[in-house]
């Protein structure tokens, strides 16, 4: 269980850069000391930077390293890049610095920075904005409309809400340090549409507590709790193949969690123990649970699938199939399964060391992406091979970790990773990797359905 860090006020680092941030570039586009909102300088989100424009059409498969960011301040502390995110627009990408090894990092010093690669002038050593945390950073999130605003989980149990194009005075909600709080580090955030408000967004946060808890943004800088949801052993559904929990042991730790693209309140959540859950928003029955709570918790495990051979870090929900899902995790195999059968449809080994991060394609129906332990991107077409990556990226030139990757869902060429040097390298994919074919759609449906048969 971690210790929880003492709360204390977000210092003020690195507000130079921020009004570039806020406008692509266009310093004091809202006059003097007034940024104005996170844009592209290019016209239009889905737009493609003039950088890039000259390379697409080219069909070979080849990665290229656009860029390589880093903060010295954080790599010097020896801090990792634990997470990365893209911002609404796909021209802003940010990054969480923490500890993802053994150690209590609950009050260690870290930070959030964002870089805007539409910038002139970008600076890959100098982001356009950075924040101060007083805990390690585990987990980031953009929020899906507002092109500035991300979410943050921490090491102490504690959730943020940061305004990155006003470094000087970010913070814009935390839950504070209650009985509501997480009390185990929180490994990710997400944001999620309120159910009869399509419009305005929650944000849901898991940790190895044990909870999953879904927050919404009220006055005076405050979170507050509105749904919540607990892991207990007794409540999972059967499987001969899950070990008996020790005596006196009842939660059950939540590493990761992906939301399916085709029913909003179904979702895979990664656990300690390795096994993925398959869960609902729409559960009702009571959590088994002595866990204080300003709301009642519910018990939201419906199926559960055959483990990995430890802790799961990653899962990734298919954009293209409802059934399908990727796990990663300690055992160095992904594993991909239908939410139709208990056993993976595959399972492939692709390092002897930890997987941290597994990512579908947001364009290619058979293409995903794995950071691995081995300081490795690897990028898997199953069209080409369902059980070697088509291109593997060495991304840690000592071979340290690659901790986590994010596909762009704007810019879909870019993909962006971070790793144990306290560096983002961000990927730029040959149209190979980003053209789908004609029946890659069709050829997915048809390996979900043979092999759940």
């Amino acid at each position: 269980m971690a210790t929880r860090a003492q709360p204390r006020q977000l210092g003020r680092v690195g507000s130079a850069g921020a009004e570039t941030l806020a406008t692509g570039g266009a310093a004091g586009a809202e006059g003097p000391g007034r940024p104005g909102p996170l844009q592209d300088e290019t016209l239009g989100v889905a737009s493609v930077p003039s950088q890039w424009r000259g390379v697409q059409g080219i069909r070979r498969e080849t990665v290229t390293c656009l860029h390589a960011l880093g903060y010295p301040p954080a790599q010097r502390q020896g801090l990792h890049v634990s997470s990365v995110s893209w911002n609404t627009t796909g021209s802003v990408v940010a990054c969480a610095y923490g500890r993802l090894d053994d150690g209590d990092w609950g009050t260690l010093k870290s930070f959030v920075c964002a870089w805007n690669l539409d910038r002139r002038g970008l600076n890959p050593r100098q982001p356009s904005a950075v924040v101060e945390v007083p805990s390690a950073v585990m987990c980031l999130a953009f929020h899906p409309t507002q092109p500035s605003h991300v979410a943050g989980g921490l090491y102490s149990g504690e959730v943020l809400v940061w305004d990155m194009s006003h470094p000087e005075d970010p913070l814009l909600w935390r839950t504070g340090l209650t009985d509501d709080t997480h009390t185990d580090p929180v490994y990710q955030v997400l944001w999620r549409p309120e159910p009869r408000h399509g419009h305005r967004f929650q944000v849901l946060s898991v940790a190895t507590d044990g909870r999953v808890l879904l927050w919404r943004g009220v006055g005076a800088g405050r979170l507050q709790l509105t749904e919540g949801f607990a892991l207990a052993v007794q409540q999972l559904p059967r499987h001969t193949r899950l070990k008996k929990p020790p005596r006196g042991e009842t939660e059950v730790g939540a590493t990761a969690v992906a939301f399916s693209s085709f029913d909003p309140s179904l979702f895979i959540l990664g656990t300690e123990g390795g096994f993925p859950l398959q869960c609902s928003l729409a559960a009702e029955e009571a959590a088994l649970t002595r866990t204080p709570s300003s709301v009642p918790l519910r018990a939201p495990a419906q199926l559960t699938f055959s483990p990995h051979g430890g802790p799961i870090y990653s899962v990734s929900c298919s954009p293209f199939h409802r059934n399908l899902f990727l796990s990663a995790g300690t055992d160095g195999h992904i594993h991909l399964y239908s939410t139709l059968q208990a056993q993976p449809l595959a399972s492939l080994q692709l390092s002897h060391k930890y997987l941290f991060a597994v990512r579908w394609s947001p364009v290619r129906p058979l293409v995903f992406a794995a950071a691995s332990g081995e300081g490795d991107v690897q990028l898997f077409d199953l069209q080409k091979s369902s059980q070697k990556p088509t291109v593997s990226i060495k991304q840690t030139q000592d071979a340290s970790p690659v901790y986590c990757l994010e596909f762009n869902p704007q810019q879909t060429q870019l993909l962006a990773a971070g790793d144990a040097e306290g560096t983002v390298k961000v990927w730029q994919l040959s149209t190979e990797f980003t053209e789908q074919g004609p029946r890659e759609s069709e050829d997915l449906a048809r390996l979900a359905a043979e092999v759940a048969t």
